[in-house]
């Protein structure tokens, strides 16, 4: 009642917005009385400061994660290149080898060239040997026969053996 001796109206207690009012000053009045603003203030900011660290977290990792692919690009890009360096020296060695075995060859002919001339030359001296050996007996029967038939006796037969020695030292 004291309302209405303040000027108000009994019609503007009836009315429904008024009394929708008072329920949201009161309920407002107690959200105020027990903190709930604080405590909404405080679940937001520790919403934040929690998103906020995800969203360090997730920086940080990123930072990690970028760090780790240039480390795994380099050394990839460094694998690569101790291949490329392996290839090149496999291809030296195996031109090496090629140059070695060539050159082997070439001494293994050369070797067996020597041999087979050698082979000859002995061959040769051999043959020549032998004819001088068939010479020296063609001759020194061609001689006894000759001096059989010219000198008789004690005397030429002294001479054929002297002609004989003389004749093979000379030809020896």
């Amino acid at each position: 009642m004291t309302m209405l001796a303040a000027g108000g109206d009994v019609s503007t207690l009836a009315t429904p917005e008024f009394w929708v009012l008072v329920a949201f000053l009161l309920f407002m009045g107690l959200l105020l009385y027990y903190g709930v603003p604080r405590i909404v203030g405080k679940m937001l900011d520790d919403r934040a400061d929690a998103i906020r660290k995800n969203l360090d977290d997730a920086r940080k990792m990123r930072e990690d994660a970028q760090a780790l692919l240039n480390d795994y690009q380099r050394k990839a890009a460094e694998a690569e290149a101790e291949a490329q360096k392996i290839v090149d020296q496999a291809k030296r060695e195996g031109e090496a080898l090629r140059v070695e075995a060539e050159r082997k060859a070439v001494e293994a002919v050369a070797r067996r060239v020597k041999l087979a001339e050698e082979k000859i030359a002995r061959a040769e001296r051999q043959a020549v040997s032998e004819v001088r050996g068939a010479a020296v007996d063609t001759a020194i029967s061609a001689a006894r026969r000759l001096l059989t038939e010219k000198a008789s006796g004690e005397t030429g037969q002294r001479l054929i053996d002297q002609s004989i020695s003389d004749l093979r030292s000379k030809l020896n």
